[in-house]
């Protein structure tokens, strides 16, 4: 019997049984993609294959529309009546991906359309309209990308979305929800979601975490956060506020955690209840406003022991725009650099300094280092997050060409990014 990529076989050998979904295969051998997300390989002539499923891949119109979707960008599903109205806007990402059974990869091909039909349990939470900004993996965002989507949150604000939703890939989530954090101040929740193992594994986090992420966007809870598992078991997800949310593994569920500050809340995947733990923005309390512009000649460095300032001057002579620099400890860095800071700020280009430590405040005010980087015109960046500084330090200068301004808005809280009890 021939077996098709994506067929569902159960092989047997020496007793053992194997199940999963036929992979690309050298001849004489069947390939299968596991269910534990490894793939397994075997001689035809020595096992037992039983079909269990045909691949079930649509032949007609519902994969042509799916692909039409995708490079149309148009709603694909429609709405019922009598609940809140919630855009899901799909970006890609583990969340919106399946196994690729040409190469055995994980790719970004689903839809919006298509988390809805395998989540059902979404439309017992509200009327959800689909919409395909992107089918990318998170490390192709970028500037163009950000704007791209912060339109399209915009977009459906204005035509009376009640929240939005939007699937996005791990690996830099957190740069999206700051770009957006800073770029739209909005009366209905932003909800970004993702998950670390894609959906056509047993142990994905991708059902939960959009369920948990669909009870946050017709909450009350009126500002950009992300919502993910909260423990690596399904009992809660977490919603993180946009500008203090950090990736902190690589693979478990649990990987998002809020940085010097708590959750805004947590989502019981059971019951649906929210529980907050710290103050946030309420629907409607402020109307929508969208300052889109955002300054992508503009770079994170990490310094490191005897690391050479030539690596400044890369960057001021490449006509960067502004720099943050990634200190040890309280914000220092070595006294070789200080003359390159003064070199940078001396033309006009921003300087923040965040800590590599993360958790805790930048003060350069303690040790001799940090106060000659201070006198070179160095700024402090708080409790900010490196990336969460780099992103506002975008957003900044795509708002201004003053350096003074420029300055003064660094210094600010803008979007949650500073914790208040650390405020001068």
């Amino acid at each position: 019997m021939e077996f098709k990529q994506g067929d569902r076989v159960r092989i047997e050998k020496n007793g053992t049984v194997y199940e999963g979904r036929v992979m690309p295969s050298m001849e004489g051998y069947i390939t299968i993609k596991m269910d534990n997300g490894y793939n397994a390989g075997f001689s035809t002539d020595r096992v037992k294959i039983t079909l269990l499923e045909g691949n079930g891949e649509s032949t007609n119109g519902g994969e042509n529309s799916a692909k039409e979707s995708r490079e149309t960008g148009e709603e694909v599903t429609k709405p019922g009546k009598k609940l809140p109205k919630v855009a899901i806007l799909s970006t890609g990402g583990t969340i919106a991906s399946k196994v690729d059974y040409r190469t055995g990869a994980v790719t970004s091909q689903f839809t919006a359309d298509d988390i809805l039909a395998a989540i059902p349990e979404l439309k017992e939470i509200a009327d959800f309209k689909g919409r395909v900004i992107s089918s990318i993996l998170s490390e192709n965002m970028d500037v163009g990308a950000w704007e791209k989507l912060a339109s399209a949150v915009v977009e459906e604000i204005k035509d009376g979305a009640d929240g939005i939703i939007i699937t996005h890939g791990t690996d830099t989530m957190m740069y999206t929800a700051a770009a957006l954090s800073f770029m739209i101040e909005t009366p209905v929740p932003i909800v970004l979601v993702g998950s670390q193992r894609s959906a056509d594994r047993p142990s994905s986090d991708s059902a939960m975490n959009a369920i948990c992420a669909a009870r946050v966007a017709v909450s009350d809870i009126a500002e950009v956060s992300v919502v993910m598992h909260g423990t690596t078991s399904d009992d809660y997800c977490e919603i993180h506020r946009g500008t203090k949310v950090r990736k902190m593994h690589t693979s478990r569920r649990d990987a998002f955690k809020s940085i010097n500050s708590l959750p805004i809340g947590t989502v019981d995947y059971n019951t649906g209840e929210i529980k907050t733990f710290t103050n946030y923005i309420k629907r409607g309390e402020r109307p929508l406003k969208f300052k889109p512009g955002m300054e992508p000649k503009c770079a994170l460095v990490k310094f490191t022991p005897d690391a050479d300032p030539d690596i400044l001057d890369y960057y001021i002579r490449g006509g960067y725009r502004g720099l943050v620099l990634e200190g040890t400890g309280l914000g220092h860095v070595s006294t070789k650099w200080v003359p390159l800071i003064q070199k940078a700020t001396d033309s006009k280009i921003p300087v923040v300094v965040t800590s590599q430590c993360l958790n805790g405040r930048v003060c350069d005010r303690v040790y001799n280092t940090g106060r000659d980087m201070l006198k070179a015109g160095a700024i402090e960046g708080e409790d900010t997050l490196p990336e969460t500084a780099l992103v506002k330090l975008m957003w900044v200068l795509g708002q201004t060409d003053e350096y003074n301004e420029a300055i003064s808005m660094l210094r600010e809280n803008l979007s949650g990014e500073i914790t208040e009890c650390c405020f001068k």
